[in-house]
């Protein structure tokens, strides 16, 4: 008699969420610390801050280029 298959848990785990740093998002963009600060503080750019660092959501980071570039197409 054979032994039986290995118990296999799935979970349903949420997708991780990605948080870069400013210095990732200057990157990204290819802005300056102040330039990215700018965005941040004007609420264009969501970022949520965890103790002293600021981090922004890689989709917060999405949102912002694909509201930028349909703002681009409608001007």
């Amino acid at each position: 008699m054979a032994p039986p298959p290995p118990t296999v848990l799935h979970t349903e785990a949420a997708p991780a969420l990605d948080l870069l740093t400013v210095p990732q998002v200057m990157a990204r963009l290819q802005l300056g610390r102040t330039a990215v600060y700018d965005l941040i503080r004007t609420r264009q750019l969501a970022s949520i801050t965890l103790g002293r660092a600021r981090r922004i959501p890689t989709p917060a980071l999405a949102d912002f280029i694909h509201t930028r570039l349909e703002e681009e197409a409608a001007a």
